[in-house]
């Protein structure tokens, strides 16, 4: 399994998936604690962190959140 760093492009499910459960190992919280922070079913969030792709956007972006994560949209044409 390949490590997730800050600067892994993370452009499929599964890349997500890994930076999210290595945010949350670092800042010592079960997928049951993480869950109830961030409003989410520990279902979901272990779906996620699997890399499951059928994800409610929404609820991805109340975990990066909770975790203290942004993530960054691109936007053709938005740094003109």
């Amino acid at each position: 399994m390949a490590q997730t760093g800050p600067n892994e492009q993370l452009d499929d499910p599964a890349a997500l998936g890994r930076a999210l459960r290595v945010r949350r190992r670092e800042l010592k919280l079960t997928q049951i604690e993480l869950a109830e922070l961030a409003g989410v079913s520990v279902r979901f969030l272990s779906d996620l962190e699997r890399g499951k792709a059928s994800v409610h956007l929404g609820m991805v972006m109340a975990v990066a959140r909770t975790l203290g994560l942004r993530l960054v949209a691109v936007i053709p044409g938005a740094d003109r």
